[in-house]
């Protein structure tokens, strides 16, 4: 019996936004095709004004949707579930960080299910996502990689990398933003105001990884380019080396994977 919506979701926050916002932006997906499930009326409100349907039920996405996406936080999914039990679940596309397919099976009793890590950058259709597909059918799978190819790129992994995806990408974003934060606060100590320092700093960011993309070098061969021998990048690396810069970001990734296991539990 074909169902009354294509995608349904659980939870409208704002990963759910970026989501279908990009997907109905690319003709993924008709915003007519799409039920959100949310308690929040702000929530509800905004899907609203996008076309989709709504409901404060998440039974209805359950029950009549082809694809569900579970769009909560992890630690809340064991309470939604329990509302759940004895539903029969449509394909499962999960993007909670931790979750494992065992055991929100074990929570739902889905019988497919796609572990999906995006990050924030899909709002602006320049994310990375990392998607387990491995126990769906072709269409399905196909379904899955359309949907968030249409906010930016994926690869395809194991899920016993998806931790180690979480804590690279899916976390990765903050720790952007903490290094060039730091960087406009150094030029501001230097005298720099403000406007000129962030306006420096986002400008070597952006171009600095546009030549990582593109110049065919590797990251080594593009630091050496960067520095001449007694110079003032030198200067600089050797401070970050001193005060141990790559193996705090080492600790920083390892502390998130390690999160995101506890999270599994």
């Amino acid at each position: 019996m074909k169902k009354k919506w294509l995608l349904g979701v659980i939870g409208g926050g704002f990963m759910a936004r970026a989501i279908l916002s990009g997907a109905i932006a690319k003709g993924v997906l008709n915003a007519q095709d799409v039920l959100v499930c949310d308690p929040a009326q702000e929530s509800r409100a905004y899907f609203t004004s996008c076309g989709a349907a709504v409901s404060e039920d998440n039974r209805d996405a359950v029950r009549g949707c082809e694809y569900l996406l579970l769009a909560v936080k992890p630690q809340n999914f064991p309470a939604v579930a329990q509302v759940l039990r004895g539903e029969t679940y449509p394909t499962v596309i999960s993007i909670m960080a931790g979750k494992t397919k065992a055991a929100i099976r074990s929570l739902t009793g889905a019988e497919h299910i796609a572990r999906v890590m995006p990050n924030l950058p899909c709002s602006v259709g320049a994310g990375m996502t990392a998607v387990d597909a491995s126990e769906l059918s072709e269409e399905a799978r196909g379904f899955v990689l359309g949907l968030f190819l249409s906010v930016g790129e994926v690869i395809e992994t194991e899920e016993s990398l998806l931790d180690a995806v979480t804590a690279l990408s899916g976390s990765g974003p903050a720790y952007i933003y903490l290094f060039l934060r730091a960087l406009i606060a150094a030029g501001e100590e230097q005298g720099l105001s403000a406007q000129q320092a962030q306006t420096l700093a986002l400008q070597t960011m952006e171009g600095g990884l546009k030549m990582a993309r593109t110049s065919g070098k590797s990251l080594d061969e593009l630091i050496a380019a960067v520095s001449s021998k007694g110079g003032t990048t030198v200067a600089a690396l050797e401070s970050f080396e001193k005060d141990g810069f790559e193996r705090s970001v080492l600790h920083a990734v390892d502390a998130a994977v390690r999160r995101a296991r506890e999270l599994s539990r």
